[in-house]
Order: structure tokens, then sequence, then C-alpha cells
């Protein structure tokens, strides 16, 4: 297979493999954030604490992530059939993969969450704050560098995930691999396809690295105590207002 032939499918691979890793990880963000944070708040001495539910929702990510992909994605097929219509192509491997990467990030933030410390929490308290503001304005900041770590991991473990999708017909670069590499003996785009995919993740790894670092020196200089005094001030507009 020439370069000219290879390249309108590597092009079109490449596209089908970013559009699903993008939506699944918006889908696996915002499904997660808040279920990691209310694994943290409704812990033993939370500010939210019932232990019956957070036992509940830790059991529920615990069995969601320890389900391998390839049997996640068999297990949803009637479930990705009746939202997307079909169960091959990108828009129905968006389903899995969004589903499956939930509960994974789900467990890097309420990690990432409990590394906050928890005298800047109880500082919040005692100024009056409810738990929407020590969420808003401690949790969610303070976690931040490690908020995105914990993306970053997330974007590169789809992308894994999107590649052992394209087994099932689901495209990508994981389709190009099996079904030209593999069954039509095309060594050579294979490895191409190999290699791009570890440059995107390179990429991908090394911004979310650089954020990650940026915002952790960031915060460094401001310290704890310029943070409690933003926040005091928004107590106090509040009560003037």
């Amino acid at each position: 297979m020439t370069w000219s032939e290879m390249q309108p499918l590597l092009s079109q691979a490449c596209w089908d493999t970013l559009y699903m890793v993008g939506w699944s990880t918006l889908i696996a963000v915002a499904g997660g954030l808040p279920l990691g944070i209310l694994l943290v708040l409704t812990d033993r001495g939370g500010l939210l604490q019932n232990v019956v539910a957070q036992k509940v929702l830790g059991q529920v990510v615990n069995i969601a992530r320890s389900m391998p992909f390839i049997i996640l994605m068999v297990a949803l097929m009637g479930f990705t059939r009746w939202i997307t219509g079909t169960t091959i192509g990108r828009e129905a491997a968006i389903v899995p993969l969004a589903i499956g990467a939930v509960p994974f990030f789900a467990r890097l933030v309420e990690t990432a969450v409990r590394e906050v410390d928890g005298g800047l929490v109880e500082a919040v308290q005692a100024m009056g704050g409810n738990t929407w503001t020590i969420v808003r304005k401690v949790l969610v900041p303070e976690s931040l560098p490690s908020l995105i770590a914990s993306t970053t991991t997330t974007v590169v473990a789809l992308i894994g995930y999107s590649a052992m999708a394209g087994t099932v017909g689901a495209g990508g670069l994981g389709d190009i691999a099996i079904r030209y590499g593999y069954q039509r003996f095309e060594t050579e785009l294979m490895w191409i396809t190999v290699a791009i995919l570890a440059v995107v993740i390179s990429l991908i790894q090394f911004a979310g690295d650089y954020a990650a670092r940026s915002l952790h020196r960031r915060d460094g200089r401001s310290g704890p105590a310029p943070r409690l005094r933003l926040v005091k001030a928004d107590a106090a507009s509040s009560e003037t207002a």
C-alpha cells in the first residue's frame, strides 16, 4: 500500500479517534467530577456524611472500574443500540467509552480532592461558608492541578480504550491497525498507526503535565492566606448585598 493510499485512511482514523475520545472525555468529566466530590463529601467526617450512600456509590464505582473494557462494550450493546440506534461506528463507541471512563475519573477526582488541606475547609466553615461555597471556592480550586493531571490520565486511557473499540467496528486508529495491519498484513501501515498513537499520547501527556505544573507553581506562590482573604471578601460582599 502506497502513502497516497494510506493518507486518507489515516486522516479519517485520526479524526474518528479524536472525536470519540473528545466526547467521551467531556462526558467523563461532567459525570465523574461531581461523583468523585460526592464520594468525599459523603464519607465519614465529610460535609454531607452519609456512610450508607458512600458505600453504595463506592461499590458501584468499584464494580464499573473492575470490568474489562472489551467486556463492558459487549455488555452495553443493547443500551448502545437504544441510545444511538446502532452498535457500529464512532457514535456508538462513545457510549461504552464514556460509561467506562466516568467511574475511572471519579476515583481520580476523589483522590485529588482528599489531598486538599482540611484546615482550609475548616477556616471557610468558620467564616460561614456552606457546602456549595466550600466545593466551589476551596475543594475544586485547591485540587485543580491534580484534576488536570487526572483528566490527562483519563484521556490517555480513553485513547487505549478507543483502539480496543476499533476491533468491533468502532472506527479510528485501532480499526485501521486491526483491519489493515493485522488482517491484510499491511505491516507498514500498522506500525505507522502505532507511531501516531505514541505521538498523540506523548503530546497530550506533555500538555497535561505542563498545565498541572503551571497551576501548581501559581498556587504555590499564592498560598492559602490570600485564598482565605478572597473567600472572606466574597462572603462579606454577599452579606452586604
